[in-house]
């Protein structure tokens, strides 16, 4: 974009930021005298009738769009020349495309407006202020665009400017109000997008959105609820999100089919109609079950299946349109007969068709083929595609790339693109209920790929539309203007201003905070998963469960409180979009995990287990009661939108109906014989007295801020029982050392922390007895516990991070030095991953590396114990070898020894997963082990990330105490 202001210097400092915010308009008086629009007045919209109809109906909208912000629609006019005198006095804007609108052509041959920095590009506008239009005329706004999208997008960028979000239908965002609007004497030239056809798919879309359409528009005559109606709105979103091509709905639907007005009006609008991985030449699979005489399979039934292609070139010929190459077997599935020989004879047939009927050279016709799970095995084995065939590499379903093109790959005439992920069905589970998407993520693997060249067509499935509007605007944004995403901390800044604009400056930082902690929160275990054994955290080792779902609550504070800060006006899209996606993913996280820890305390025999069950059951209604909320916005507007089922899934499939997790009580058959007083330590789930009697975890005075060591007393049954607890050391205390449990006063459980006057210890290491007594507890007796107490120190000298617990952990932003070589360095993304940030080689376009040539990281680290089999685990990134001839690598050296070089991800033939991929994808991440030589001591790790694809979040030296959990354990001390 380039703006050109042509205000006074003076005035131009004064109102600086505000200009650079507005562009060419202002919203308050003294900075500009031409008045666009008050609340007494609007400005008239002039097109030509000679234009595309895309012009004069987006025309329409922003006169409209003036009256949601003014109170005071626009008035549209279709002129063919310019007036010689005229009625009235409003405001004008003029606007149409180059070559297409008399009045744009005019103004140019005039000399009034100067469009060559966009003429004959793609999708570009210039917007300027004009003055002495004519005589009668004594200014004006001119909105040129170089083809009919360049036009609208600059329509759609007036009404964005002048406060009306792209989502103020689909997540009821309010129009920022106005009293005046006022244009400056300047203008701006937008460039081509940088990703030439960048949009949605609506797929997966039953229950939900299929429930809500059908209330909202009936039955089409095929039984289908997606009609012209339905997509108005979706076209008129894609839009204004400065998109220009969908995947309509398919799953039972034939957008054409369905509904003749469909396609007519995709060309009315001005978008870009393909369909999907899977259905070639602009038909849909249930017309190949409907119309294909015999089988789909090439090989017997050819001459049915190619009349069939032509049909559906023959309906979208005077469309736009982007024709899906190729073929798979029946029902999205892979053919059992099709190979890469029989799918060159296929696209070689259907680009005859493409020629014959639409009479245009190839390099004419948009075209591509889907690489998508085998097909890309096909193209693997070296199978020619013409240059014409964009290859729409795609991501793994999860949102891990797999495939980039290579460096002979991207001279391509017809270019590269990605077919990208926030919806699935299939394995390892289904996610389609709400947004379950990192932003972070997206546009590190979205950067890496618009960096190796794939630039033509970026499109994602977008399952329901409305769940996920964050990410989708995100991802479009992204393929509109990629300068605005380059740096690592480029989507903290694309969620500031996004919240700015939807909401309110005020509250932007805050939703920085909230969004970027639901995506850490969220990328660790998506909602469907959370049923999958072995549970997602764990409830014995390193509190992890309760430190999970404190964050969550943290969350939910912060979300809510956010919300109780708005106007009336902004809580019902703030909940649309923030809120709810937190009160419901917490509500579900919480039930798991408190079901999880109901079999935990069963185990225990606490009393309390039957509480949890109870406040299992009371999360799964109080679900549905969000669910009825989200139902009851707007008058029932979006009733039926969260109808997604998503608790109880026992298989990748989603399940039927939604179903409470297995809980378990505690009767008088789980009541010990050692009577009511039950004790448990940290990390077990044995029950004393009575099972065998554990120690405690052992404390040290580097453990990290975050653990504590403590014992739970418990009710093992009904009744009340007091205790006592003793240390036979003066310098180890305990908290609650004395109380009373009583399951009529519904105190059946307490926590006991314990603390260690490190002054006070004696150095070395040392066995503490705590013991506990019980009062009125027939059957139970004292029981002592004995707690390791290790007082160790590290050398004055030494900087770093110091064991605690047999392990040292490192988040990897927290390097003691970061090497820039040759031009390369590293980079953080902040809020990447699933503790703190992502480090990465930087730029991505960097070439493979070996320990010899790339920049290195260097940590450093304190151990003390002498372990069997010390190891190093790197928590990486789920990313995958998305360049054949450049597998994922890193390296690493302990104390200046010979580098190792760790290939983290197996390397497979396309569309097929890795090993280990399952657990990867489920964890959000790989996590790679290797064997290390170690003994206790100062160290010095060295890390070097030789490719750029290699994202790495944290470090664990494991020296015999690390646990297996989901994030490991918290981030060790650092000693300056």
């Amino acid at each position: 974009m380039v703006f050109i202001s042509r205000l006074p210097a003076a005035v131009c400092c004064l109102f600086g930021f505000a200009l650079a915010q507005q562009d060419l308009l202002v919203f308050q008086d003294g900075i500009s005298v031409y008045k666009l629009a008050d609340t007494s007045s609007a400005p008239e919209i002039w097109v030509s009738s000679s234009d595309f109809p895309a012009i004069t109906r987006t025309a329409r909208d922003l006169a409209l769009d003036f009256g949601r912000v003014v109170g005071v629609n626009g008035t549209l006019k279709e002129l063919d020349t310019l007036p010689s005198s005229r009625n009235g006095t409003a405001p004008i804007i003029i606007t149409g495309t180059i070559g297409h609108s008399t009045l744009i052509d005019k103004l140019v041959d005039a000399g009034k407006i100067d469009v060559s920095e966009i003429e004959d590009k793609w999708e570009s506008y210039t917007t300027v202020f004009v003055e002495d239009v004519t005589s009668s005329i004594p200014w004006a706004l001119v909105i040129a665009g170089s083809d009919k999208r360049g036009t609208v997008y600059g329509l759609y960028d007036i009404s964005q400017t002048i406060g009306v979000s792209p989502w103020y239908w689909w997540a009821d965002v309010p129009p920022k109000t106005k009293t005046g609007i006022w244009v400056r004497d300047a203008r701006k030239d937008q460039g081509p997008p940088s990703i030439k056809y960048r949009g949605f798919f609506i797929n997966d879309e039953a229950p939900a959105l299929t429930g809500w359409a059908e209330k909202n528009f009936g039955l089409t005559p095929s039984g289908r609820p997606f009609n012209s109606e339905f997509y108005k709105l979706v076209f008129e979103l894609c839009l204004r999100l400065r998109a220009n091509y969908i995947w309509p709905a398919m799953w039972g639907s034939a957008f054409y089919a369905d509904d003749e007005e469909n396609g007519p009006l995709a060309d009315e609008y001005g978008v870009f109609v393909g369909t999907s991985h899977h259905e070639p030449m602009a038909r849909s699979e249930r017309e190949q079950q409907q119309e294909v005489e015999g089988n789909w399979d090439w090989v017997d039934n050819k001459e049915a299946i190619i009349e069939f292609f032509e049909g559906g070139v023959e309906r979208a010929k005077n469309w736009d349109t982007i024709f899906t190459l190729g073929m798979r077997g029946s029902g999205d599935a892979a053919s059992p007969t099709l190979t890469a020989d029989s799918l060159v004879e296929i696209i070689d047939v259907q680009q005859g068709l493409l020629e014959d009927i639409l009479s245009k050279n190839l390099t004419d016709i948009p075209q591509t083929w889907v690489l998508y799970k085998e097909v890309g095995r096909y193209y693997q084995s070296g199978m020619k595609v013409p240059d014409t065939v964009t290859l729409l590499w795609t991501d793994d379903n999860v949102g891990n790339l797999l495939r980039t093109p290579l460096a002979n790959e991207t001279d391509r005439q017809a270019g590269a693109g990605v077919y990208y992920h926030f919806d699935y069905v299939g394995a390892p589970r289904n996610y389609k209920w709400i947004n379950t998407i990192q932003l972070v993520k997206t546009w590190e693997q979205m950067q890496l790929a618009y960096e190796k060249g794939a630039r033509e067509i970026w499109i994602v499935n977008i399952g329901d539309i409305k769940p996920l509007e964050i990410p989708t605007s995100h991802f479009l944004d992204m393929a509109y203007d990629m300068s605005n995403h380059a740096g690592p901390d480029s989507t903290t800044k694309w969620i500031r201003r996004w919240a700015a604009a939807e909401f309110e400056e005020r509250i932007a930082d805050r939703i920085v905070e909230i969004l970027s902690t639901y995506g850490k929160l969220i990328l660790r275990r998506k909602y469907e998963l959370l049923s999958r054994k072995p549970f997602a955290y764990s409830v014995a080792y390193y509190d992890e469960a309760e430190a999970v779902l404190a964050e969550w609550t943290d969350l939910l504070d912060i979300a809510q409180s956010t919300y109780n800060s708005l106007p009336q006006s902004t809580r019902t899209p703030f909940f649309e979009m923030v809120l709810h996606p937190i009160l419901a993913g917490k509500t579900v996280v919480e039930l798991y995990i408190k079901a999880e820890l109901n079999l935990w305390r069963h185990r225990q025999r606490r009393t309390s287990t039957n509480q949890l069950a109870t406040d299992v059951q009371n999360l799964f209604l109080e679900d549905q009661e969000i669910t009825s909320r989200y139902h009851s916005l707007m008058n029932g507007k979006w009733d039926r939108m969260m109808t997604q089922t998503h608790i109880g899934y026992d298989n990748w499939q989603e399940p039927a109906e939604n179903t409470l997790p297995p809980l378990v009580y505690h009767g008088e058959e789980n009541v010990p014989k050692s009577g009511i007083m039950g004790v448990s330590i940290q990390g077990s789930n044995f029950s004393s007295p009575g099972d065998p009697v554990p120690d405690l975890l052992s404390m040290d005075p580097y453990m990290p801020g975050s653990e504590q060591r403590y014992l739970d007393i418990f009710t093992r049954n009904n009744g009340t029982f007091s205790y006592s607890i003793t240390s036979n050391a003066s310098y180890v205390t305990i908290s609650n050392s004395a109380g009373t449990l009583s399951t009529t006063e519904n105190i059946s459980d307490v926590r006991n922390i314990i603390k260690v006057d490190w002054n006070a210890a004696p150095v070395g290491s040392t066995v503490v007895g705590l013991k506990i007594t019980p009062t009125n507890a027939p059957g139970s007796w004292p029981i002592t516990f004995n707690l390791p107490v290790n007082k160790r120190s590290v050398p004055s000298s030494f900087s770093g991070y110091v064991e605690s617990g047999g392990a040292v952990a490192i988040e990897a932003e927290h390097y003691s030095e970061n090497e820039e070589k040759s031009g390369l360095s590293y980079v953080t993304i902040p809020h990447y991953g699933r503790t703190l940030s992502g480090v990465k080689l930087w730029p991505v376009t960097a070439d493979s590396q070996s320990p010899d040539t790339a920049p290195k990281l260097t940590y450093t680290f304190y151990t003390f114990t002498e372990a069997e089999k010390p190891r190093l685990l790197v928590f990486l990134g789920a990313t995958l070898n998305h360049d054949p001839s450049r597998v994922l690598r890193y390296a690493f050296s302990i104390d200046g020894g010979e580098p190792v070089i760790v290939q983290p991800v197996p390397t497979t033939p396309m569309g097929s997963e890795p090993s280990g991929w399952t657990d990867a994808v489920i964890a959000g991440g790989w996590t790679s082990a290797s064997a290390i030589e170690l003994s206790p001591g100062a160290h010095t790790l060295e890390l070097w990330l030789l490719e750029p694809g290699v994202v790495v979040q944290r470090l664990v030296v494991d020296v015999g105490g690390y646990q297996q959990t989901s994030l490991g354990p918290p981030e060790s001390t650092h000693v300056e």
